[in-house]
């Protein structure tokens, strides 16, 4: 069961800045050389693709509504 809604948006932003994170840290560490504007594309892009997937999942059809309560059934036994 789910305590909280789903924003797939959110999800696409922090992936983007976690991949800004590890560019310069292999960066720093020596594995690899990062020119320091790099982060600017990514981020943007990121933001770009969150935006996409916030937009998709605000239009998408809702299915029904739940009740009151948000419980599926009334929490006897047998139902």
């Amino acid at each position: 069961m789910l305590r909280h809604e789903f924003h797939p948006g959110k999800l696409v932003a922090g992936l983007s800045l976690l991949t800004v994170a590890v560019v310069y840290a292999g960066d720093a560490g020596g594995a690899w050389e990062a020119p320091w504007f790099v982060a600017f594309p990514l981020v943007m892009a990121g933001l770009l693709l969150a935006g996409v997937a916030a937009t998709i999942h605000g239009i998408r059809p809702r299915g029904t509504a739940r009740p009151e309560g948000g419980s599926r059934g009334s929490g006897k036994l047998g139902d």
